[in-house]
């Protein structure tokens, strides 16, 4: 079906990028991190560097690449339609995990500013209920999608923005250092430990390579909405976050559904907290809304190259694919009701480790298969050995960040990468069945 849907521009692309990333990985971050302590700081810094270095290869990529369908097509470049599948399904997984994360930390907030308790039934019910609006909201097509978001990712960006600037003057140098690391870890288990965390709050810059078809110009503004995006978060993280373990108690802290929030009690008062509960609130949902039409986007692109069941790239008038959102919003119920936690943080640490692993999959992927690109394009040895040093860079830091996510995601992660492996050869082998049974027919 042919559609004359607009296009986002190379701002409303930068927006979704940095709303991805705000919007999923900041709101209960702190949280999680003060179980570390501040030493987490050195954990930023590494992970900074390392989502800076992804996002550099993945403007090589965008504009190199000679194949539609975004990491999945960036990574046939090396490994044909094997890699292609293998990265479309680990996004498409880690995507539908990192859903499920984002709606739970957007009820964790919305119960703390209603001062309501949830059990992990309840917590559940609320938030397939989100997932299900946040995905119906797509339907209206690729340019509501982009304007909404940006509206919504000020939500998070104000509050976020504010506490990295004016929060020091409530700052207490002696409360960050009585929180460096309340559990005596050793250096490197305590670094290890919020390693997937802080790369988790970068997941996202990615999506600019994965909506290319959804941009205006995608070889020209995917690498512009990649690295101004990562770069513009990288720093927004370092601060607030810092800043926060000065001002509010570790302890309490580690006990929050709802830091942000918490934080400004601190600074101000309990009206203050709760517009910026709202505003985080409504600014998560904005980032589930991004997330959800992402992950359409990768199946659909997927569906339309061959590799996913067709039913993803069927698509209404707005250029939404209506359907293929259903199915994934009937997994992503499956997975909220089998993770459901009464304890938040610890359901929101268990999604955070396997999106992590399963994501950073195809990055290393499409890590490996810039060069071929560079080459297929005409570029000299040269730029290629240069590139070829930040690629093992990369490539180490991603190696790293799946060993930090423990033996549990690793095995989560392996686990489903396997069932998408034994898919693909059992589709391939079906689609050659049929091909032969064809040709037979027609001798």
């Amino acid at each position: 079906m042919k559609t004359t849907a607009k296009k986002m521009s190379v701002f409303q692309l930068t927006t979704m990028v940095a709303a991805n990333m705000l919007g999923a990985g900041i709101i209960m971050l702190p949280t999680n991190l003060a179980q570390v302590g501040t030493i987490s700081v050195l954990s930023w810094l590494v992970t900074a560097v390392g989502a800076l270095l992804l996002a550099y290869i993945f403007a090589q990529a965008g504009m190199f690449s000679q194949i539609k369908g975004g990491m999945g097509g960036y990574t046939e470049h090396r490994f044909g339609k094997t890699g292609h599948f293998m990265a479309s399904y680990a996004y498409s997984i880690s995507l539908i995990i990192a859903n499920v994360a984002i709606a739970v930390s957007a009820v964790g907030y919305g119960a703390e500013l209603f001062g309501i308790d949830l059990n992990a039934v309840q917590t559940s019910q609320v938030t397939i209920v989100l997932l299900w609006f946040a995905a119906i909201l797509n339907f209206k097509g690729n340019r509501f999608t982009g304007q909404l978001s940006n509206i919504t990712v000020w939500g998070s960006i104000i509050p976020v923005f504010a506490i990295g600037t004016i929060g020091w003057f409530w700052f207490n140098p002696d409360m960050y250092i009585a929180a460096w690391n309340p559990n005596d870890l050793p250096f490197f288990d305590a670094v290890k430990q919020s390693i997937s965390l802080t790369l988790w709050a970068f997941l996202g810059f990615e999506s600019a390579a994965a909506n290319a078809d959804a941009v205006e110009n995608p070889k020209k503004n995917v690498p512009i909405a990649t690295v101004a995006g990562t770069l513009a978060v990288a720093v927004i993280y370092v601060l607030s976050t810092n800043v926060m373990a000065g001002i509010v108690p570790n302890a309490d802290l580690l006990n929050s559904n709802a830091p942000f929030g918490l934080t400004y009690m601190h600074m101000f008062n309990s009206t203050v907290a709760n517009i910026v509960m709202a505003s985080m609130v409504i600014s998560c949902c904005g980032a589930l809304l991004c997330w959800q039409f992402t992950l359409s986007r990768v199946f659909k692109s997927a569906a339309e190259a061959g590799y996913f069941p067709k039913v993803f790239a069927r698509v209404n008038s707005k250029d939404a694919p209506v359907r293929g959102v259903l199915i994934l919003l009937v997994v992503e119920t499956v997975l909220t009701l089998f993770t459901a936690n009464d304890i938040l943080r610890e359901q929101f640490e268990m999604l955070v480790n396997l999106a992590v692993v399963t994501n950073v999959v195809p990055y290393i992927l499409c890590t490996l298969a810039v060069p071929v690109m560079m080459r297929q394009s005409g570029l000299s040895e040269s730029r290629i050995k240069n590139f070829n040093i930040i690629a093992v860079f990369g490539i180490m830091y991603c190696i790293y960040a799946i060993y930090a996510c423990g033996v549990d995601a690793i095995v989560g992660g392996v686990v489903a990468l396997a069932i998408g492996f034994v898919i693909y050869i059992v589709r391939k082998a079906m689609i050659a069945r049929r091909a032969h049974n064809l040709q037979q027919s027609i001798d």
